[in-house]
């Protein structure tokens, strides 16, 4: 019986459509600044992973993210609120060197500080 009960949940959290263990950003289509899982109308909440890392929270980027150049060195590091830059952000080139022009400290998506 607990071997059935175990299999029925396992199988409830897996077809679920609200519940969702992480995501690439190649999973997801963004539509007017807001992210959605392909073939939905519901903005995407959850984690994203791959070759940009983050959350997403009602389609919009929320807290710490990281992006990485295709061959695999760090390309940015900062912080988003609201889908917006908010705070400091780090920029990388391809060779592992800040990107003075795009480094510095943000508010509401506007650099305020280099």
């Amino acid at each position: 019986m607990k071997k059935l009960t175990l299999t029925l949940l396992t199988c409830l959290i897996f077809l679920s459509p609200n519940v969702v263990l992480s995501e690439t950003i190649d999973d997801l289509v963004e539509r007017d600044g807001i992210f959605y899982k392909k073939f939905s109308q519901v903005p995407f909440t959850g984690k994203v992973t791959g070759e940009q890392k983050g959350s997403l929270k009602n389609g919009k980027r929320e807290g710490a993210w990281l992006g990485y150049h295709s061959n695999g060195q760090l390309r940015v590091k900062g912080n988003y609120k609201n889908g917006e830059f908010d705070g400091a952000q780090v920029r990388y080139n391809r060779d592992g060197t800040v990107d003075n022009f795009f480094t510095g400290t943000f508010k509401n998506g506007k650099k305020i500080s280099d």
